[in-house]
């Protein structure tokens, strides 16, 4: 049976995709391939989770559970739907009394203030409510939460700042499925939702059957010695740092905006909420904490999706009608691809990169001359007793200078990359609704073009498919059910709850970029919105605007948006009240605080109970345990935030790299080891080291710093694959040295289990 439903899985995933250039039929004005991959692909992926769930209880076999049984527990649940009736009408009801207050007059300061202040306070309340010593409290909840708030915990944990702030920006930017560099777009879709499939089917149950606490426990059970388990708490700590560091910068970027601090200072203001949480209650408090921020972050998403789909097309369910807009926006691409304007702009960035590329054919000289020209300006304006801005201004722009030769290579051949691809047609965007880049009947170069960009989807999709089978922080989550037959459960709940807000993803990508095509180019740039000034100073990366061409009017080519933009501009682009903004960051601050969460007690338990303490299992040892491991998740905690503060890359890209590493490190071995008796310790620890170091070699050696440390010419591509979806690798050398070594080692010992 559970054969069947990965066939299936297969079959709904990389093999409708892999044809998804060819299913370019229009139905009631949707084109069936993007509906297929933005949606109907995610139903597939919720009917094969209930269906084996509810095929698989029937047939019983799973151990006992008093608990599920128990008149107590039906009672216990019923409070559990009373309290979220009771939390859900008081949401709608602040709600409400804040549309009133800005109404009245209030300012957006004390609007944003007001909600930053009662989100936070509230998390932190449930916190300090659930606090807990207790080592089952502390590290699975007491494993007796219901399957349907698990679910709900699972999504808010699951729907991080990268899945509410970054995904619509990602599929703003890169349409169906990017461009043969960036693949993307609805990969991450299939990818984030897919991968359920194989959490549900293979590993989560089989898990919950051990009673453990962490992840690297089950590579002590399984494999025995030390080892295995010191292993697994090293990629846990990787992977999942990773991971919190794009979740800090998320609240960092919210928080910010929402008070008008610096970023360094909301950042550390944001990261006071997630502390509380985590620190006081572990699992515990994360849990009821995530049931109420996935209420938060549901809302802050669909109110406003609903609203700007209602403005645009007069029906407020978004995902029903956006297809509408599809077919206008590829209208809207085709006119600006001939507009003079739009050319011009392409003309300027294409001189630009000129300039780069004549710097490149001799940096040391070219550095040489730039710094000499800038020290005789500066001279200059101090001869002159110029103003002290000017003077100011030269000054910083000769620190600003590449210090040698090397780092200005690095710096000018990215300024060139990035000014070539802004002379293209859109400003280097492809279009929304082409699947793959290129065309397979066009010329060999747009053939080869096809190819890498079909190949590059259908990579990403298998490394997030893959990586969340082995994300430490969600499979934990399933360790808080009452039994097993609750965690299948669980994990269909979980999908349907994630589907709600992800079926909408696409479509607030289309709303917005209609709003931007339609009535923000064109505008005159001294007639730009004030909320574009006031983005752009919380960071460029995310906002900026350069009259290039010189007309004095904003053309597309001229607007950069950052994918981590554009749902918290959403609201001010659409002309909604100030509360809706408000409403967004707050949920997008609980998507990231939720995640943050989870992360940071996988972190802390992964360096304090798998790796400190090992094997001891005595009452004392447990309560040092929980103490050790709230400290190390506090430190982890200031870690995550300095490296956070660097601003290193963009969230989307962060969370994608954590999930290469966790497919490579966990998921070959861990899934070999419960399906095939004879996986042996020799074979799980050279897969896991084989397999993660494959990945992270790939990722490091493709880094632009690090090639150019190394002299290293060319992109150093496999297969043209890129870095971002190294686990394809790593995932099948992981897979096959586990089986190898394994059959050179023999049988598994005797005590080692098989959960088939």
């Amino acid at each position: 049976m559970r054969i069947a439903f990965l066939l299936l899985w297969g079959v709904a995933s990389f093999g409708i995709v892999f044809f998804a250039r060819d299913l370019r039929a229009v139905v009631a004005g949707w084109p069936v391939n993007f509906w297929y991959c933005a949606q109907g692909a995610v139903l597939v992926f919720i009917v094969i989770l209930a269906g084996y769930a509810w095929v698989r209880n029937r047939q019983g076999g799973d151990p006992p559970s008093i608990v599920t049984d128990t008149a107590g527990y039906r009672g216990y649940k019923r409070r559990l739907r009373r309290i979220l009736a009771t939390y859900v009408a008081c949401f709608l009801i602040f709600l409400l009394v804040m549309a009133l207050a800005e109404k009245a007059g209030a300012t957006k300061a004390w609007i944003g203030a007001i909600f930053l202040l009662a989100t936070v306070l509230l998390y932190a309340a449930i916190g300090i409510y659930c606090r807990t010593a207790d080592p089952d409290e502390y590290y699975v909840a007491g494993r007796h939460v219901p399957a349907m708030y698990n679910g709900m915990a699972t999504a808010a944990d699951w729907m991080s700042a990268a899945s509410f702030i970054s995904l619509a920006g990602g599929l703003y930017l890169q349409g169906f499925s990017g461009t043969e560099t960036q693949p993307g777009g609805l990969a991450y879709i299939l990818g984030w939702t897919g991968g359920f499939c194989l959490v549900g089917l293979l590993i989560a149950p089989h898990l919950r059957k051990l009673e453990l606490y962490t992840v690297p426990d089950y590579f002590r059970v399984r494999f025995g010695g030390r080892w295995p388990r010191l292993i697994a708490a090293f990629a846990a700590v990787l992977c999942s740092f990773t991971y919190v560091v794009a979740q800090i910068y998320g609240v960092g970027v919210i928080t910010s905006r929402l008070t008008g601090v610096q970023f360094e200072i909301g950042l550390l203001l944001g990261l006071g909420g997630v502390l509380v949480c985590s620190f006081l209650g572990g699992m515990r408090a994360i849990t009821w904490t995530q049931v109420s921020q996935y209420v938060v972050l549901l809302l802050a998403f669909l109110i406003p999706v609903s609203w700007l789909a209602y403005k645009q097309l007069g029906n407020p369910l978004a995902p029903l009608v956006y297809g509408q807009q599809l077919e206008k926006i590829s209208a809207l691409e085709r006119e600006l691809a001939k507009s003079p304007a739009e050319k011009a702009v392409m003309a300027e960035y294409a001189r630009r990169a000129r300039v780069y590329e004549r710097k490149l054919q001799d940096v040391q000289g070219s550095l040489n001359r730039e710094r000499e020209a800038l020290h005789a300006r500066l001279q200059l304006l101090h001869d002159q007793n110029r103003d002290a801005s000017l003077i100011f201004t030269a000054s910083r722009e000769l620190s600003a200078l590449p210090r040698d030769a090397a780092a200005a290579r690095e710096l000018w051949t990215r300024a060139m990359q990035d000014n070539l691809a802004r002379a293209r047609p859109l400003g280097g965007l492809p279009p929304h609704a082409q699947a793959f880049a290129g065309d397979p009947d066009g010329t060999p170069q747009q053939k080869h073009s096809f190819q890498v960009s079909r190949l590059n989807f259908l990579a990403l999709m298998f490394c997030l498919m893959v990586g969340t089978a082995g994300l430490p922080h969600l499979l934990t989550r399933y360790y808080t059910t009452p039994s097993v037959a609750e965690t299948r459960t669980s994990v269909a709940w979980s999908l349907v709850f994630i589907a709600l807000l992800y079926v909408t993803v696409p479509a607030l990508a289309v709303l917005v970029k209609y709003e931007v095509m339609s009535h923000l180019v064109g505008q005159p740039f001294d007639a730009l919105p004030a909320w574009m000034t006031q983005w752009s100073r919380v960071d460029p990366a995310l906002l900026s605007t350069a009259d290039v061409n010189g007309d004095h009017i904003l053309q597309f080519g001229e607007l950069r948006l950052g994918a981590d933009m554009v749902v918290l501009a959403m609201p001010e682009l659409g002309g909604l009240p100030y509360v809706v903004s408000g409403l967004v960051a707050a949920g997008g601050l609980a998507a990231a605080l939720s995640t943050a969460d989870g992360l940071l007690l996988t972190i802390g338990n992964a360096l304090a109970h798998d790796t400190y303490f090992g094997d001891r299992h005595d009452r004392k040892s447990a309560m040092q345990r929980v103490m050790l491991s709230k400290f190390a998740l506090l430190l982890v905690a200031l870690a995550a935030a300095y490296v956070a503060m660097q601003k290193s890359a963009d969230i989307l890209y962060l969370v994608s790299a954590s999930f290469s590493l966790a497919a490579s490190a966990f998921v070959p071995a861990m899934v070999l080891g419960i399906f095939w008796r004879r996986t042996t310790r020799q074979g799980a620890i050279a897969g896991m080291l084989s397999g993660l170091g494959l990945t992270l070699y790939y990722m490091a050696i493709n880094l632009p710093a690090v090639r150019t440390a190394l002299g290293l010419e060319g992109d150093g591509l496999w297969f043209s694959i890129q870095p971002i979806s190294a686990g394809v690798f790593g995932v099948p050398l992981g897979a096959a040295v586990t089986w190898a070594i394994s059959l050179l080692g023999g049988a598994a010992r005797a005590h080692e289990p098989v959960m088939s």
